[in-house]
């Protein structure tokens, strides 16, 4: 699923293929994408407006032009890929823009289980977001820790919340925690303050690693680098990993390095 390096590397796509050109048509090939607008209205809405800047919160990556604002979330299978106009379409291009100096900017997306939406002004594209909370490449510390605060459930839960804080998914919630030595079953509530600025600096340290990349990498020296090996050893200490669910996610974590706190359950070895 995409994340927040996902995400910021699609801000990318849009800032290389898209910013400063103008508009010149929209071709919407499968409606089941668009949430709110009709093929017509947004066409009629941004045809001819020039893309000004792309913007990123949390997963939401946001098309500016001076006027309305297209609001993108990628869902699982969504992507933004930048195209030559006579390049053929694929089959899971669903809505193609193209654009003045012979671009073609398309949304490409297999499940469709999120898509597109058109804001008509900054009232819009706040309401759009209300339920963000702060984005976790922008948040300081003390807004980190105000996120976490009075949250109840295990702490995985947590930084999946994308009302306590906007862009972490599976991949880094998992990576994060075990940079930490945090059990994702933990409770959020019983974090010291250490606890939580440990949380915050590794959170930082994996996201400055893995924007550049586009992804979340899965690198050897990483969790996640050895979470779907078939035999998988924590890439620290070797121990063998665990694999389980916790906030209703496949989970991965080495029992050894991130020790459950007393009383909770974490699964069984794999």
């Amino acid at each position: 699923m995409p994340e927040l390096p996902d995400v910021e590397g699609f801000r990318g796509v849009l800032r290389a293929c898209a910013q400063g050109r103008t508009v010149r048509h929209i071709e919407v090939r499968d409606a089941g994408v668009l949430h709110g607008v009709s093929a017509r209205r947004l066409r009629e809405a941004l045809e001819g407006r020039r893309i000004t800047r792309a913007e990123r919160h949390g997963k939401w990556l946001l098309a500016r032009t001076g006027g309305p604002t297209l609001a993108l979330h990628f869902g699982m299978t969504g992507s933004l890929v930048c195209a030559a106009p006579d390049e053929p379409v694929a089959p899971h291009d669903r809505v193609l823009f193209t654009l003045s100096g012979d671009r073609r900017l398309r949304y490409r997306d297999q499940r469709k289980l999120r898509g597109l939406w058109l804001a008509d002004d900054e009232s819009a594209v706040a309401r759009l977001l209300a339920g963000q909370g702060p984005d976790a490449l922008d948040v300081d510390r003390e807004g980190f820790e105000e996120a976490l605060r009075g949250r109840r459930g295990a702490v995985k839960g947590v930084l999946l919340d994308q009302s306590a804080v906007a862009g972490l998914g599976n991949l880094l919630a998992d990576e994060i925690l075990w940079r930490a030595r945090l059990s994702p079953a933990r409770r959020a509530s019983d974090l010291t303050d250490a606890d939580r600025g440990g949380l915050y600096r590794q959170m930082r340290r994996t996201l400055r690693s893995a924007v550049p990349t586009g992804r979340v990498p899965p690198r050897p020296s990483w969790l996640t680098g050895r979470r779907d090996t078939p035999d998988p050893h924590c890439p620290r200490c070797h121990a063998p990993l665990r694999r389980t669910r916790v906030a209703g996610r496949t989970t991965v974590w080495c029992p050894d390095c991130q020790p459950a706190a007393s009383g909770t359950t974490t699964g069984s070895r794999r």
